[in-house]
């Protein structure tokens, strides 16, 4: 029976392959335990070194993180796969018509539950399509700063769980007194050890600036993380993920190329995008998000284009099929047709000699009719002559 878990040990982790393959193998079992919410990642250099400096925040006490890159960057993704490695409860808001600033403070409430009075960790995943409100970032900043929100709790509830944190204070805080104000501090100090928040934000909103100077507390109080463009490294790496697997009707070399391809265009493409904008101010933005959208188009026309080709495929070899067994079957009629000629021509051979014996039969019986006739004259003639008499 496990009583308690083995303690962590800060040890080298050895190469970069080395990790790759452990981070691997949490990534399956994440996606085998969460099946709803299976993830797709390709872990090349840089997605494996952001995923560590945001499961090394996670491990830290008070360890937040801003996370700030283009859509499709892989912010959100890597940092559930961090926190399942730490084995910390990921927490994101579920947005409807009706949440506002109450529906926040509720789901705030849980984390505080989680993180202050179960001192378990606890990753709030915030993104900035989360902001309805911006009331939002001001609870935000709050925590952040000071670990506090006003009138989250109300007395009563507060004072029951600094009272299960009894024991707990009087353990850490040696030499400090039990009063309410210290317990309270100290519930507040747990939470700010055990909550992890991290903002995810993207560069390209206007309004990423404006949120910094009003709320400096988003900035100065996490580490920030700056997700930087990929490069074609890992664009190739990405596209060998999605596409190295995927049944394509060619050789080895022809996928291989493919998969380089695909990488150098969408590199070229956002080489392109940089000097539109230094010829014409004028800024296109090819993120990671269009590239895996790209790759996705590409492998939805791939089926969908091979699909329709192998139907024609199908109606072409059919109506070959058709004319093969239809020039056996003329064949076939043709040896049947020989056959029957040559049974025709017997049977008009016999037909001829009929109409011979006929005919000679019919010239008989034409000698026999004028000889008949000839005797009827006579015999008439014989019968007047006697009545005359």
């Amino acid at each position: 029976i496990l009583i308690d878990e083995a303690p962590k040990i800060y040890e080298d982790g050895g190469s970069l392959d080395m990790i790759r393959d452990r981070a691997l193998m949490f990534l399956d079992k994440y996606n085998e335990e969460n099946p709803s919410k299976k993830m797709e990642l390709v872990l090349f250099e840089d997605a494996l070194k952001h995923m560590l400096r945001i499961n090394r925040l996670i491990e830290m006490p008070r360890g937040s993180g801003l996370l700030v890159g283009v859509g499709g960057s892989g912010k959100q993704s890597l940092t559930r796969l961090a926190a399942y490695i730490s084995k910390a409860m990921c927490f994101q808001i579920t947005l409807t018509k009706q949440y506002n600033r109450s529906s926040l403070l509720d789901d705030i409430r849980i984390l505080y539950k989680s993180a202050g009075h179960k001192r378990q960790p606890t990753v709030f995943l915030f993104t900035e399509s989360e902001i309805k409100d911006e009331v939002f970032l001001e609870t935000i900043n709050s925590i952040l700063s000071t670990g506090e929100v006003p009138g989250l709790f109300a007395k009563d509830e507060m004072m029951a769980m600094t009272a299960d944190l009894h024991n707990d204070f009087i353990r850490d805080r040696l030499g400090k007194e039990e009063t309410q104000a210290n317990l309270k501090q100290y519930f507040t100090d747990c939470v700010r050890d055990n909550l992890h928040i991290m903002l995810c934000m993207s560069p390209l909103n206007p309004k990423f600036p404006v949120r910094a100077r009003k709320f400096p507390g988003l900035v100065s109080s996490p580490t920030i993380d700056w997700f930087l463009p990929w490069p074609e490294e890992a664009l190739v790496s990405v596209s060998h993920g999605f596409i190295n697997d995927f049944p394509l009707d060619c050789s080895d070399n022809v996928k291989s190329s493919l998969i380089t391809h695909m990488g150098r265009v969408h590199k070229m493409v956002s080489d392109v995008c940089d000097e539109y904008f230094n010829s014409m101010r004028r800024k296109v933005y090819q993120t990671p998000k269009s590239y895996l959208s790209f790759i996705a188009a590409y492998k939805s026309m791939y089926n969908e284009k091979l699909s329709a080709l192998k139907e024609k495929e199908g109606r072409v070899r059919l109506g070959l099929e058709k004319l093969e067994q239809g020039a056996k079957d003329v064949e076939k009629l043709k040896s049947v047709l020989a056959d029957e000629q040559v049974k025709l021509e017997q049977t008009s051979r016999k037909v001829n000699d009929m109409l011979e014996t006929v005919n000679m039969s019919k010239a008989e019986a034409k000698i026999e009719e004028e000889r008949v006739e000839a005797i009827k004259k006579k015999c008439e003639s014989d019968a007047v002559r006697i009545q005359k008499d």
